[in-house]
């Protein structure tokens, strides 16, 4: 018997609640939906955790202005995250909130164990406060800046505290070591270069807790034993992690398979995390992923701006364009590496129609309405996994579709497997390209005219050949769908139930579970999962209408 996999965890960072979800939540997330679905496919038994980071001085200003308590506001706006990503489709197995109390409860009592243990210890601190990120900058991260922010470029605050300090310097050597031997893998590589790099500038003791101070508002959670001072809000919420999964039943999922965030809080995920971790007695995640940002019309998005990317405008995109084109754009062209990617209209519109409507979209159609037309939408009968034509040379060219398959599956796979996600969607619309090409040169519909109208040469050989054309078409088509079904679950299921593909999936549920697992259901021909001869195909609807690049943005993006 094969030996069980070991089961998947893959999170997002818990977003702050002080304001409406945008892009950048938006987009982090489909990642971690995206290698959700696609371990899943792949026979993996997965839990994909998202959430929301309740507890920040933000989250209290915000609410104080607008006459809120904390937690009217924090309920507020987590709704309104939830909300938005089952507009998206996600795909998450829970949603944390850090007020509750199976977060509130195991924080504090991971805190606890590092002071009973030393790792966590009281002093005092000086130093480079950024309010507006709510965290402690080093001194060289000060300086680097001219002590503005980072991150937003507002004013850093020099700050003289008591507080507790976590020992980070302790596991200086132990993290040093996994980070360089990738067992623990920083990625994509530029990350991991970036994390080495001030890691070589020596890890200090970081603070775990502030003290509180008369009119602060009563939001955090307190030192355990020690009510005057307040775990830090990025300390508290790393542990999140754990705490959704540090029970009875979920326990199995722990060490986490990949951590997703955006780059400017890889530091907290790559370093100060892990030796937490470590100090605990716990294994550290196996993969940390830091992203780029989005830009918007080749310019930086900002609020003064005005051109943050809302999620208004992103149900606009989807309502005109569907939740899965969306849901590609944002997957293949998004900035998943170590640069900057821009979500500009022109940009989307050239992806829409060059990739979905001229390609998936157009040979699924293409070979549906031959099947169709051509047999009355009866899949024809054929034994054969390859295809000879006639190249331009003049000497026959092989298509050896079960091996074409089994080479973009497995590339698929692979690339999942080091979270290269456009990479792993990209093979699936090779395959389908790889279709549209073999009709173009075995002109199906020449072939079947000439035998409609007795001008071809080999009547018999003729129709032979039309079997094996649109049934390795179709077949290869249902594997390409496989492959790009992550990314778009229902257009994929749409394709499924126009080809009574249903017992592979059930296409009526995009979230319903596989029968199989990739291994099997991509296998060429397979006696189950296949296309089967003698099935009926359905012309159905265009998964993709080609779009007019001269219509306007919708939703006032880039308008």
């Amino acid at each position: 018997m094969p030996e069980p996999q070991q089961p998947c965890y893959i999170t997002t960072p818990i977003y702050y609640v002080n304001d409406r979800p945008h892009i950048g939540h938006c987009y982090t997330t489909l990642l971690a939906d995206v290698a959700a679905r696609a371990h899943r496919l792949m026979g993996e038994d997965v839990f994909f955790l998202t959430g929301t980071d309740e507890h920040a001085e933000k989250v209290s200003k915000a609410a104080a202005e607008r006459g809120l308590s904390p937690m009217e506001w924090a309920t507020r706006n987590a709704e309104r995250f939830r909300d938005a990503f089952r507009f998206m489709g996600f795909s998450n197995d829970d949603f944390v909130r850090t007020t509750e109390d199976r977060h509130t409860s195991r924080a504090s009592a991971y805190i606890q164990k590092l002071v009973d243990s030393g790792d966590i210890e009281l002093g005092d601190y000086e130093g480079w406060y950024d309010p507006s990120q709510e965290e402690y900058v080093t001194e060289s991260v000060a300086k680097e800046h001219d002590y503005n922010s980072p991150v937003t470029g507002k004013p850093l605050e020099k700050r003289t505290e008591q507080n507790y300090f976590f020992r980070l310097d302790k596991y200086e050597g132990w993290l040093k070591e996994r980070i360089e031997n990738d067992t623990i893998r920083v990625l994509p590589p530029a990350r991991k270069n970036e994390v080495l790099g001030r890691i070589k500038q020596g890890l200090q003791k970081v603070p775990v807790s502030r003290r509180i101070k008369p009119g602060d508002a009563d939001w955090g959670i307190r030192m355990p034993n020690d009510p005057e001072h307040r775990i830090y809000v990025w300390i508290e919420a790393l542990c999140n992690y754990l705490t959704v999964v540090d029970e009875p039943g979920r326990r199995k999922y722990w060490p986490a398979t990949v951590h997703l965030m955006a780059k400017d809080i890889l530091w907290f995920h790559a370093v100060i995390w892990p030796c937490m971790l470590h100090a605990l007695g716990e294994e550290p995640p196996r993969t940390v992923y830091a992203h780029a940002y989005w830009i918007s019309e080749g310019r930086k998005m900002s609020k003064s701006l005005g051109n943050f990317i809302e999620i208004d405008q992103l149900r606009a995109y989807a309502e005109k364009y569907s939740l899965d084109a969306l849901r590609w754009f944002l997957t293949t062209q998004g900035p998943l590496g170590a640069t900057d990617a821009d979500f500009a209209h022109a940009r989307f519109v050239e992806v829409y129609n060059a990739e979905l409507a001229n390609g998936i979209g157009n040979a699924a159609s293409r070979v549906g309405n031959m099947i169709v037309k051509y047999f009355d939408g009866v899949v024809p009968a054929c034994s054969k996994t390859g295809f000879t034509t006639e190249s331009t040379e003049g000497h026959g060219e092989e298509n050896k579709w079960d091996e074409i398959a089994s080479e973009l599956v497995c590339r698929s796979i692979n690339a999942c497997e080091e979270v290269r996600l456009d990479e792993s969607l990209r093979a699936g619309l090779e395959l389908s390209n790889r279709v549209d090409a073999f009709i173009a040169a075995t002109r199906p519909f020449s072939i079947a005219k000439e035998i409609d109208k007795g001008t071809h040469a080999d009547p018999a050989r003729g129709r032979e050949d039309l079997h094996a054309i649109l049934y390795q078409s179709a077949e290869a088509l249902r594997i390409a769908s496989l492959l790009l079904w992550p990314a778009m679950p229902s257009k994929m299921a749409e394709l499924w139930r126009n080809w009574d593909c249903s017992p592979l999936h059930d296409p009526d549920d995009p979230d319903s579970g596989f029968r199989a697992p990739l291994s099997e259901l991509a296998t060429w021909a397979h006696p189950r999962w296949g296309i089967k001869p003698g099935s009926t195909v359905r012309k159905g609807e265009p998964l993709f209408m080609r779009a007019d690049a001269k219509e306007p943005a919708p939703g006032g993006v880039g308008s």
